[in-house]
């Protein structure tokens, strides 16, 4: 965040120099008076108002919002983005006509859409400020993380049917992790990962 310290003969002088370095308006600043004029007398001893003045920081939630909206706009796409918190982590949600091209296949238009948000947005933060920013239309994620309990008990059922380990297609990391979750109390299996990004894949093995 910059921080400027300016001058003026008058109040109103020293804030409109600040905001005009700063290029904003006067909601967007906040100041506070270091030094209070004075007049002087007759010219003579003279003294300048010194202020200190910053930008306010932008809600986290409006950037996020702006940031996808622009992406959006690019990709020639129209959505109603509402963004909330939830907890620790920053939720949007799209909705409109055409949510089948936002979502790409197999959700990865959608991931990638996330991917670039979380990117743009804690590009300058901290790793203790860094914040997670969960991108979804239509319930997709949700159904999508039922079907994948529903595939990771299957093929459970199958390795220990068949006794052999079977190698599920490639998935994001977030998708690999509902996986590894959902079997990790059941009985006779284990997973793990393999392979390199973006093609790594769960494995579920026989536990030996």
């Amino acid at each position: 965040m910059e921080i400027i310290k300016v001058t003026g003969k008058t109040l109103d002088e020293a804030i409109q120099s600040a905001k005009s370095s700063l290029d904003c308006s006067l909601d967007q600043m906040d100041y506070k008076v270091l030094e209070e004029g004075t007049r002087g007398i007759l010219g003579f001893g003279a003294k300048p108002y010194v202020i200190e003045a910053s930008r306010k920081e932008e809600p986290l939630t409006d950037k996020v919002k702006k940031f996808v909206r622009v992406v959006l706009d690019e990709m020639g796409l129209m959505a109603e983005v509402k963004v909330h918190e939830e907890e620790e982590n920053i939720c949007v949600n799209l909705t409109g006509p055409k949510m089948g091209l936002i979502i790409g296949y197999r959700g990865e238009t959608l991931d990638a859409l996330q991917y670039l948000t979380n990117l743009a947005i804690n590009r300058e933060r901290s790793r203790e400020e860094y914040t997670r920013i969960i991108i979804d239309t239509e319930g997709y994620r949700k159904k999508r993380e039922e079907t994948l309990k529903r595939l990771a008990e299957k093929t459970a059922w199958k390795v220990n049917k068949y006794g052999k380990s079977i190698k599920l297609d490639a998935m994001n990391p977030y998708e690999r992790r509902i996986i590894h979750f959902k079997l990790q109390d059941y009985p006779d299996v284990t997973t793990y990962s393999e392979g390199q990004e973006p093609y790594r894949k769960v494995v579920v093995a026989p536990e030996k």
